[in-house]
């Protein structure tokens, strides 16, 4: 099989039947026959698996993997890439914000630099002000926590080698950020300028974004547990010159410090980053927890095909 598209479900009823027509030319236009469609249904609450079913008993070439709740959209990803078996994979999502069409001129790419992935990358971000500002902050926080350099503005949309999906499926953390699964992977890769439309609103509020760097950062880097060790010498170092500062004010000055305030400020300051530090200390173990247990990152109820 020459070509494998993966795509993943979530509240995509509206899409569905416009993005598999748009999808299946693009790939006859392509490959002719020589390919097959995967729908990952992420536990949707609206009716997308059932227009997905539908779809395989009409083409043969549609494959859908139903998951037995909604797991996220990354791990929900990962898990299609697993049942793909063409010689090139294509990711994208079903909203229609990342255009099939994409397929040609990504394919084109490939051939041309002779790379194993070609993925998209935003001109500009898509989104009003505050989505544009939360999605830049992101990848800068996420980049300079982490030391890696990953392009800002991704999308999901990108084609792939066999081989290099491969690669990317060996990893076997439960805790997935797939942008940092796609970089560390390795492999010659190739950004592609793209327009994304604004077709809906973004499902990743702040909190959610918030919660993804936090998972991010702790997933590919041990840098917040070193910047423990740093604040730890900075305010040890700090103490020691304000007790000196007023061991010399007892013995030069003979009267005693006052400042209830400051103390209590003080107490109050250093209590709050004991927490915030434990706190982060928290989050490595829970890492740990999670994945000495082993536990699959999806469960598959049904596959469907014709």
């Amino acid at each position: 099989m020459k070509l494998s598209i993966v795509a993943t479900l979530y509240q995509s009823a509206p899409y569905i039947t416009e993005f598999y027509t748009r999808i299946s030319t693009t790939a006859q236009t392509l490959v002719a026959s020589d390919y097959e469609i995967i729908f990952v249904n992420d536990g949707s609450p609206d009716n997308s698996l059932d227009l997905v079913i539908a779809l395989t008993e009409q083409d043969p070439r549609v494959l859908v993997v139903d998951l037995s709740r909604n797991f996220g959209h990354h791990k929900a990803m990962m898990t299609g890439l697993t049942y793909a078996k063409g010689e090139r994979i294509f990711l994208i999502d079903t909203d229609l914000e990342e255009e099939p069409e994409w397929l040609l001129s990504f394919a084109e790419q490939m051939i041309k630099e002779n790379v194993d992935v070609v993925y998209g990358v935003q001109e500009r971000r898509k989104g009003k002000w505050m989505e544009r500002w939360t999605g830049a902050l992101f990848y800068k926080s996420f980049n300079l926590l982490t030391g890696l350099s990953l392009p800002e503005n991704l999308v999901t949309a990108r084609l792939m080698s066999q081989r290099y999906v491969k690669a990317l499926l060996s990893h076997q953390e439960r805790e997935i950020f797939i942008p940092g699964l796609w970089h560390i992977t390795g492999f010659e890769q190739y950004p592609h300028s793209i327009q994304k439309k604004n077709s809906s609103e973004t499902t990743y509020t702040f909190r959610k974004k918030l919660s993804l760097l936090v998972n991010a950062v702790t997933g590919f880097s041990n840098a917040p547990l070193i910047y423990i060790f740093y604040i730890g010498i900075a305010i040890s170092g700090m103490t020691m010159l304000y007790i000196t500062y007023l061991v010399a004010q007892w013995f030069l000055i003979a009267k005693p410090v006052s400042g209830w305030t400051s103390l209590i400020v003080s107490i109050w300051f250093f209590g709050g980053l004991i927490v915030s530090c434990l706190g982060i200390v928290g989050i490595y173990i829970s890492k740990i927890f999670i994945e000495t247990k082993q536990r699959p990152y999806t469960i598959v109820r049904n596959i469907y095909k014709k």
